[in-house]
C-alpha cells in the first residue's frame, strides 16, 4: 500500500509539474495571440494575409498532429518530441521582436514555426499526460493540467497590458516588439522547467503499467462515433476572434475592455475545466453531455443578444445587450475548459497504452480541421445572416450531445 501511495504522490509531482510548464508556455504563446493580429497589419500583411496565415497556422498546428502522433508511437521518444515541439513553441514568438517595420512575410513565418511546435509536441504530451493521469484519474489530472495552463493564459496578455502601459510610447509597433522581447523570460523559465521535469521523470510511461498482453488499437465504432462528436462540437465553436469582431461592430465594449473579456473567457475555461474534470472520474457521459449543452447556446448570448432585447424591449438597450454579450463569452469559456480537459481525458479510456500517442493524434486532427472548416463556414454565415449562423453553430453543438451521450456508457 505504501508503495502504491509512493507511485500515486509522484504520478501527482509530475501532474504538477506538467501544469506549472503549460502556465508559463501559455503565458508566452497566449500573450502573442492576444496582439497577433494588429502586429502583422502594423508590419505591412494585409487583411486576407492574415486570414490566411492565422487559417493556415491552425491547419498545421492540427493537421500535423496525426503524424507525429503515430511517430511517437512508432518510436517511443516521447521526451525528445516533446522538448523538440516546446523549444520550437516558445522560442518563435520573442523572437517576433526581431522582424522589422515591413517584415510580414518573416513574422508569418515564425507564427507557423510556432504552430508547428505545437503539432510536435502535443500527441507526446498528451500522452506522457495520460500515463500519470492513469494512476490519479484520467479528469481530474487534465483538468488541474488545463487549470494551470489557463492561469498563465490569463497572466500573459496582463503582462502585456502593463508592459504597454509603462512603455506609453506613440510608436506602436515599437511597443509590440517590446512585448515580443519580454516573453523571452516566460519562455526561458517554460525550458528550465521542462528540463526539470524530464531529469526527474525520465521514464513517465512507467507510471502507467504494460497490459499483461498487447492490444492493437482499432479503430472501434465506439471511437469513431466520438471523434464524430468532438468534430461537431469543434465546427460548431466559433473562434474567439469572430465574437470580438462582432463586440466590436456593434460597440458593446470600448477597445480597452476587449481583452478583459478574454481574461475572463481564460478564468472560466479554467474553472469549468476543474468541475468537469471531477465530474468526469464520476459520470463520465454526464460531464460531456452536460458540459456541452450549458455551451451549446454562447452562440444566441454572443451574436444575438442585442437582437433578442431589442425585440422584448421595444429598442435598443446597449446595457442589456452588454450582460448578454458577457453571458456568451462565459459560456464560450465553459466549453473551452470541457475541450481541454475532459475531450482530452476521454482518449485516454478508449486507446491503448503503445497506441495513445496515434489516439490523441487522430483526435487534435480531426479537432483542428473541424474548427478550421467551421470558423469558416461561421464567418461567411456572419455576413449573410446572424440568425442563420447562431442555428448553425447551437445545432451542431446538439448534435455533438447526442454523440457523446451514445458513444460513452454509463459507467466508465
Amino acid at each position: 500500500m505504501s508503495e502504491k501511495k509512493r507511485r500515486m504522490s509522484a504520478a501527482m509531482t509530475f501532474i504538477v509539474l506538467f501544469g506549472v510548464v503549460s502556465l508559463f508556455s501559455d503565458m508566452t504563446h497566449e500573450s502573442a495571440n492576444s496582439i497577433r493580429g494588429a502586429f502583422l497589419s502594423l508590419a505591412g500583411a494585409s487583411a486576407a494575409v492574415i486570414g490566411f496565415v492565422s487559417g493556415l497556422g491552425e491547419l498545421v498546428g492540427y493537421g500535423l498532429r496525426y503524424v507525429f502522433g503515430w511517430l511517437t508511437d512508432w518510436t517511443r521518444r516521447y521526451w525528445p518530441m516533446v522538448l523538440f515541439g516546446y523549444a520550437l513553441d516558445v522560442v518563435a514568438v520573442p523572437a517576433l521582436a526581431l522582424v522589422g517595420r515591413h517584415g510580414w512575410a518573416l513574422a508569418c513565418a515564425l507564427l507557423i514555426v510556432q504552430r508547428l511546435g505545437k503539432a510536435i509536441k502535443k500527441p507526446a504530451k498528451d500522452t506522457v499526460m495520460s500515463f500519470a493521469a492513469s494512476q490519479e484519474g484520467v479528469g481530474k489530472s487534465f483538468a488541474i493540467q488545463e487549470l494551470l495552463d489557463q492561469i498563465g493564459a490569463v497572466l500573459g496578455p496582463l503582462l502585456l497590458y502593463l508592459i504597454m502601459l509603462i512603455q506609453h510610447r506613440d510608436d506602436t509597433f515599437s511597443d509590440y516588439r517590446t512585448c515580443f522581447a519580454f516573453l523571452a523570460i516566460p519562455g526561458a523559465i517554460t525550458l528550465l522547467l521542462l528540463w526539470l521535469t524530464y531529469k526527474r521523470f525520465p521514464h513517465p510511461e512507467n507510471f502507467e503499467p504494460e497490459p499483461k498482453e498487447y492490444v492493437p488499437f482499432r479503430v472501434s465504432k465506439r471511437f469513431v462515433v466520438y471523434i464524430v462528436g468532438i468534430s461537431l462540437f469543434a465546427f460548431g465553436f466559433a473562434d474567439y476572434s469572430l465574437i470580438v469582431m462582432h463586440f466590436s461592430r456593434q460597440h458593446l465594449f470600448t477597445a480597452a475592455v476587449l481583452p478583459l473579456l478574454y481574461a475572463l473567457a481564460m478564468l472560466t475555461d479554467a474553472a469549468s475545466a476543474f468541475v468537469f474534470g471531477w465530474l468526469f472520474d464520476r459520470h463520465a457521459r454526464l460531464s460531456l453531455v452536460v458540459s456541452t449543452l450549458v455551451a451549446a447556446p454562447f452562440a444566441v448570448f454572443a451574436f444575438l443578444g442585442g437582437d433578442v432585447t431589442s425585440l422584448l424591449v421595444g429598442g435598443t438597450n446597449t446595457g442589456i445587450a452588454s450582460t448578454c454579450a458577457i453571458i456568451g463569452v462565459v459560456l464560450w469559456g465553459i466549453g473551452m475548459g470541457a475541450q481541454e480537459s475532459i475531450l482530452k481525458a476521454s482518449v485516454a479510456t478508449m486507446v491503448p497504452k503503445r497506441s495513445r500517442a496515434t489516439g490523441y493524434g487522430i483526435f487534435e486532427c480531426c479537432f483542428g480541421a473541424a474548427w478550421f472548416l467551421g470558423s469558416w463556414l461561421l464567418g461567411v454565415l456572419y455576413d449573410q445572416s446572424l440568425v442563420v449562423m447562431v442555428v448553425v453553430s447551437v445545432a451542431a453543438q446538439l448534435l455533438a450531445a447526442i454523440m457523446f451521450w451514445w458513444k460513452v456508457p454509463k459507467e466508465e
